[in-house]
């Protein structure tokens, strides 16, 4: 049986009584909502709850489902632990998503649980749901630091688990929505956080959930949102449905935004399946612009796709241009899969006989060797964009007012100790910000005496 109600719920603690202490009165509107939510659970009557919390463990490679009997958790971080749970676990469903995951080769299941204890992102709806509706088991599940096509997909993976069992089950998407909202907010303002939060509420309000995956990361980012990919799963367990969308609230009073919406299924549309209509827009798009790159993206391209497939790295090609023969040079090669980052390893300085050389021997590492991923496979080739950084010869500066970080990379240097970062990165707005993640890539402490260097990059998309 397919989810029969989900919610999207947001879980600020100070809307339970016993935390706020009477501040929860200035976001009425969100408790209303809420307690219509509880109303519609306790008259679906489900046998289970399915609840995905950002605060509940979260894995950057692999998606995390509570295991064993049941759970306790209280609000005592929050100074209400006279406010307490204690819920049992679906254990038949937890086991039957994480044989699927196994079967498929899906990153998820029961694997590394590290505190049992139930999180606030699952206890603040369960507080409203307990007090109309007590009659259910729980699956809780963690988010990942997978794309978002990747937790559409996990959505799917429990649609498909929930089919078999026939479970009548309802989905709680727990998460707020952006911390920017306000400055007087405890997270400052930041001028993407109420852009988030009325395009969020739009998609959602609409349930246009192929929209869920426009969401650029750095947007996201910036606007310190907390729930979207929670959103995100939800809409990949409802995937092939028709549903009605309904808003029942959206407040900002706090300088956190909170949405509640509900979405109710009510058949199928073989038009709504977005992670397969997804994937064919992008290798379409990354199709065309192969077809579009210069020599530089389409050696980076060929040597990456060759080794993937091979094992071992490419010959130098026979129709490599002059420009890249007769020039050395350092070079970057950046991959980038549904618009995240994939791997990225390059050179200050060449290495290597020929620029063709240095990218060839690049694209191989940023494919196999960046220590933040896993090697990629095949089957991620045909979504893998690809670009490739060749850099100028660095200098000298005697001060950060010499940066510009849409202009210029920059060498951070302590004695043997040296930390690089290219110019112009999404989500790099100061040159603050591009000395701190210098120094951290370069192991160089914060107090430790630096040396400044700058150089400028010309980027082949």
């Amino acid at each position: 049986m397919p989810v029969i109600r989900a919610f999207m719920v947001p879980h600020p603690p100070m809307i339970v009584p016993e935390v706020g202490r009477g501040s929860e009165k200035q976001v009425e509107k969100t408790i209303k909502a809420y307690e219509k939510v509880a109303d519609e659970i306790a008259e679906l009557k489900p046998e289970t709850i399915i609840i995905s919390s950002p605060h509940s463990l979260n894995y950057y490679d692999y998606f995390h489902i509570s295991p064993g009997a049941g759970a306790v958790g209280s609000f005592s971080d929050f100074g209400a632990p006279e406010v307490k749970f204690e819920v049992r676990y679906d254990q038949e469903l937890v086991n039957l998503i994480s044989d699927y995951a196994e079967r498929s080769g899906f990153p998820a299941g029961t694997l590394g649980e590290k505190n049992p204890s139930l999180d606030h992102g699952t206890m603040v709806p369960l507080w409203f749901i307990l007090q109309k509706y007590k009659d259910f088991k729980l699956v809780r599940t963690g988010l990942s630091g997978y794309d978002l096509l990747k937790h559409y997909e996990y959505g799917m993976l429990i649609k498909d688990a929930l089919d078999e069992l026939g479970r009548k089950v309802v989905y709680v998407a727990s998460g707020d929505l952006s911390h920017k909202l306000q400055s007087y907010g405890p997270y400052g303002f930041a001028e993407e956080g109420p852009v988030y939060d009325k395009r969020i509420m739009d998609v959602c309000s609409g349930a246009r959930f192929d929209e869920l995956f426009d969401f650029d990361e750095s947007f996201c980012e910036k606007a310190a949102e907390c729930g979207h990919k929670s959103f995100v799963i939800m809409a990949g367990a409802l995937d092939g449905k028709v549903v009605r969308a309904t808003q029942y609230s959206h407040e900002d009073v706090t300088g956190v935004g909170y949405g509640i919406c509900s979405f109710m299924p009510e058949g199928d549309d073989d038009k709504r399946h977005f992670l397969e209509a997804r994937l064919k827009k992008v290798q379409n798009e990354i199709v065309q612009k192969s077809r579009e790159s210069d020599a530089f993206v389409k050696l980076a391209r060929e040597s990456a796709e060759y080794f993937v497939k091979n094992g071992r790295e490419m010959d130098l090609p026979s129709w490599v241009p002059p420009e890249l023969l007769d020039r050395q040079a350092g070079a970057f090669v950046s991959v980038h899969k549904f618009g995240s980052l994939r791997g990225c390893i390059g050179t200050i300085a060449s290495t290597k006989e020929n620029l063709a050389l240095e990218i060839i021997h690049n694209a191989v590492s940023a494919v196999s060797e960046d220590p933040r991923f896993e090697p990629v496979t095949e089957d991620e080739l045909n979504y893998l964009d690809i670009n490739v950084d060749v850099l100028g010869e660095a200098e000298k500066i005697s001060s950060p007012a010499e940066l510009n970080v849409k202009k210029y990379g920059v060498i951070v240097q302590s004695g043997y100790k040296r930390g690089l970062l290219l110019p112009d990165l999404d989500g790099v707005d100061t040159v603050e910000q591009q000395i701190s993640i210098a120094r951290r890539k370069g192991n160089i402490g914060p107090d430790e005496k630096i040396e400044l260097f700058r150089f400028e990059v010309v980027r082949h998309y």
